[in-house]
């Protein structure tokens, strides 16, 4: 089944590139003879700039989506290629500006290690920058087609910056195989649960801190629903932390022996850095929605008729608890600010 979709998929394609050439040949064909008709010899200019042009669309379409050869990663940093290996990314590593031998014209594998230690701070400087975004965006917008699709978009984004980072010319090819990557290492991309413990931990960790319980107003009765901001936040977040270390160690690595430790420790990098999100944005969360919260108890108690002169005591009571109570949270409210 598998290889007659493949072979489907690749004569349907054939079929559409040979209609769109004969279409732009007709086109520019019919151009060029009106052209004739108008001036001499100046279709004959339209075809060959026209020639010119596709065929420099043709090359820059090829090196954008082609993948750039590169020499067969080494086993170690003692393996016969690495230093071929440590040329090719030489040249392809954009020179950070704050390396201190930057203007240096041979580079060793100790210009590229330290090139590289600059480039990952930058790196998960922009992974936390956008995994913050998207703990507000998994808090608020939590099983939305627009918390999903934005929340997805920003892991691209972290992913594409990265890479941007780390390459002087990009190719797409390359960093769809990098996403592809990225993606085989995420949780949930191969279901096994008995990962799922590992990366669970740190979100619960983090959602449940010590300083929760004191930043929840209304006691008991509203802690369901901030946990449950606090847990899609966290989840959110920890995804999008997770995508980025894991790109960078992918795009930071010089061995195979790097390659494939690259999981466990980005896992352990991306709980520490779900930790500082949270510290960050559980405060933040915290007072927005007791906010809310309050002013909307306020917009509901304002909603209760004044006593008037043909009402009962019942109607007293209840007009003058509600004026005590936006007493109290309007003096709450002041108190927290």
């Amino acid at each position: 089944m598998k290889r007659k979709a493949s072979s489907f998929l690749y004569t349907a394609l054939l079929v559409v590139i040979l209609v769109t050439i004969v279409f732009v040949v007709n086109q520019l064909h019919a151009a060029a003879e009106l052209l004739d008709s108008l001036l001499p010899y100046a279709g004959v200019v339209f075809l060959l700039l026209s020639t010119a042009l596709l065929l420099a669309l043709l090359y820059k379409a090829i090196r954008f989506f082609s993948v750039p050869k590169a020499p067969e990663m080494p086993e170690q940093e003692s393996s016969k290629g690495m230093e071929s290996y440590c040329s090719y990314l030489a040249g392809r590593l954009p020179t950070h500006s704050m390396h201190p031998d930057g203007a240096k014209q041979q580079r060793d594998l100790r210009w590229v290690r330290t090139n590289l230690k600059f480039l990952e701070v930058d790196s998960l400087n922009i992974t936390k920058q956008i995994a913050t975004r998207n703990f507000f965006v998994g808090a608020f917008a939590q099983n939305t087609s627009y918390g999903t699709t934005t929340s997805l978009w920003n892991n691209i984004k972290v992913i594409w910056g990265i890479y941007t980072i780390h390459n002087r010319e990009q190719h797409l090819g390359e960093f769809i195989n990098l996403v592809r990557s990225v993606y085989d290492c995420l949780p949930l991309s191969d279901f096994r649960k008995e990962e799922l413990p590992a990366h669970i931990k740190p979100i619960i960790q983090s959602s449940f801190s010590n300083t929760l319980s004191s930043l929840l107003p209304g006691g008991n009765l509203l802690t369901p629903f901030f946990l449950n901001l606090f847990l899609a936040g966290s989840t959110n977040t920890y995804i999008t932390c997770l995508a980025g270390i894991i790109a960078t160690h992918h795009c930071q690595a010089m061995t195979e022996k790097e390659k494939k430790e690259i999981v466990q420790q980005s896992m352990f990098e991306a709980s520490f850095m779900l930790k500082e999100i949270i510290k960050e944005c559980n405060p933040i969360l915290s007072v927005t929605i007791s906010k809310a919260v309050k002013n909307a108890g306020m917009d509901s108690l304002d909603t209760i008729p004044q006593p008037s002169a043909g009402s009962g005591i019942t109607q007293d009571i209840v007009s003058h608890l509600a004026s005590s109570l936006k007493q109290i949270i309007r003096e709450n409210i002041v108190t927290k600010e």
